[in-house]
């Protein structure tokens, strides 16, 4: 061999040595991604009881991981915020005081994913969902996340009064009777994992 084929031999042996070594980092990458999502979702499904695999990728389906799964509790409150108009400055202060009584600190992710929600109306079809989840998290005998279905209907229903009438006491507009009524619906016609 020549000196131009060994040079040629050892940069093509150097460049699968880096192609490999590639290939082995996004591998290894993949394993930490993989076992991450595994905690998660077992984290996920300690905290709320829920062991129905349909039922967890819907909640991971909606963005709950570990860290904003105590939000969840608050989705029919924004339902009931965002029904008419928008949220008013009296329901986005209950609804935030609501969150750091259930310890969701300030400046926390599921903080920020609360102003967001509170900022930008969530899907309808979220809504839907995690009202279906919330019932089932009643439902399941072992959830760790707080939540009971009559103390968030009266939550929805203050969170209603909150901007309606003279000084927020009175008027219900029927959009956020509607909802609340929606809200009830679920809870009470519970269907369990599917």
């Amino acid at each position: 061999m020549t000196i131009n084929e060994d040079a040629r031999t050892e940069h093509i042996r150097a460049q699968e040595d880096e192609y490999f070594r590639k290939k082995d980092r996004e591998l290894v990458e993949r394993l930490r991604q993989v076992d991450a999502e595994a905690k998660a979702r077992r984290t996920l499904e300690q905290e709320t009881g829920l062991h129905d695999p349909g039922m967890l990728r819907e909640l991971d389906a909606l963005g709950f991981t570990p860290d904003t799964i105590a939000l969840l509790p608050l989705v029919p409150l924004l339902q009931v915020a965002w029904a008419k108009a928008g949220i008013s400055a009296a329901e986005r202060t209950m609804i935030l005081n609501l969150a750091r009584s259930r310890g969701i600190d300030d400046g926390s992710v599921a903080d920020h994913v609360l102003k967001l929600w509170l900022d930008v109306k969530p899907s309808e079809e979220t809504f839907h969902k995690a009202a279906r989840l919330i019932s089932a998290i009643i439902e399941s005998p072992d959830h760790r996340v707080h939540v009971d279905a009559e103390e968030l209907l009266e939550y929805c229903e203050k969170i209603a009064h909150a901007s309606g009438g003279i000084f927020g006491i009175g008027v219900v507009s029927a959009e956020e009777r509607a909802a609340i009524q929606e809200i009830a619906a679920s809870f009470h016609n519970r269907r369990g994992p599917s």
